[in-house]
């Protein structure tokens, strides 16, 4: 038998004005708080109020806190949600480049070369896996071929596409499961790029495809959670992160567990300037909270304390 749920109802500007006020926020500026809602929506501004509540199942804020307080919140998600973003671009590039590059020195450049089943894995379980790829491969170049310059150019001038160039309209999901079907010593090249192994590479590819999805959508990022947790490295150890039965508390399935990802793919220059744009960002919601500390945030985000010491 189901639950009694109360139905949601649509809900005026003042209405939800007002709602936020009866639990307990302070509005100084309707004007401001009305624009701001009709812009950028009720339901996704107060998918941002649990840090300011009086507690974990209270749906009343905490005394004196201020719509501001809310909207800086929001704000600071946008802003390291594209610094995110930018960055994931930018591995996932690196990524397209270096699987083209391998697998076609290996198999050849044209579709029925790289795209036969025995290029991959002879694993029994896989083998299914891999047939539903290799057709979503042809699905999608089928689709996006003829909408990008550079593989409209090679079907028109060439008949086929070559890997490097098929790439560009694959995406992240796809590309990311493509590495768990190659076979080991494929996989084992491509870890050594980065100096990562192959577990670890396996691992955190699908984190870094949820996580770029979750950025193009614009949806909530400083308190998302990974469904799998990443191995141990040597950066929980040396910035000392704390244990909690066995377990570091931070780093492996929180925001730093992406950052931890990112330090290990990006090149240093690039994970250098993401740091510093975190940091920048990090330091203006820290003069905007003043209900709550911004080490609340951080510690939500699994961000420790001595987080910029990761980059030496």
């Amino acid at each position: 038998m189901k639950a009694n749920i109360k139905a949601k109802v649509f809900r005026t500007i003042d209405e939800q004005i007002s709602i936020l006020q009866n639990k307990g926020l302070i509005i100084d500026d309707i004007d401001f708080a009305r624009d701001i809602l009709i812009r950028e929506n009720y339901f996704f501004i107060s998918g941002y109020r649990h840090p300011f509540l009086r507690t974990k199942n209270d749906r009343y804020f905490l005394p004196n806190t201020n719509f501001s307080e809310l909207y800086a919140l929001f704000n600071f998600d946008r802003q390291i949600r594209n610094i995110i973003f930018k960055n994931l671009l930018i591995v996932e590039n690196n990524m397209k480049s270096i699987f083209s590059y391998q697998l076609s020195k290996k198999y050849g450049y044209k579709e029925k070369d790289y795209l036969k089943p025995t290029n991959f894995t002879n694993n029994p379980e896989k083998q299914r896996q891999i047939s539903d790829l290799i057709r979503k491969m042809k699905r999608q170049i089928k689709v996006n071929g003829a909408q990008h310059s550079a593989t409209s150019h090679y079907i028109h001038n060439y008949g086929y596409i070559p890997l490097w160039v098929v790439v560009k309209v694959l995406s992240f999901g796809i590309v990311s499961e493509l590495y768990t079907i190659m076979k080991r010593e494929d996989q084992e090249e491509i870890a050594d790029i980065y100096e990562v192994n192959v577990e670890n590479l396996i691992t955190y590819l699908p984190i870094l495809a949820n996580y770029r999805n979750l950025c193009a959508h614009e949806d909530i990022l400083y308190d998302h959670r990974n469904q799998k947790p990443i191995s141990d490295t040597k950066y929980h150890l040396s910035l000392n992160i704390p244990m909690l039965d066995g377990e570091y508390i931070y780093g492996k399935e929180d925001v730093f567990a992406l950052f931890i990802i990112l330090k290990c793919l990006l090149r240093k220059d690039e994970f250098r300037l993401l740091l510093s744009e975190f940091s920048y960002e990090l330091d203006i919601l820290a003069g905007k909270l003043k209900t709550i500390k911004v080490n609340k945030i951080m510690d939500i985000m699994g961000i420790p304390v001595n987080f910029k010491e990761i980059l030496d």
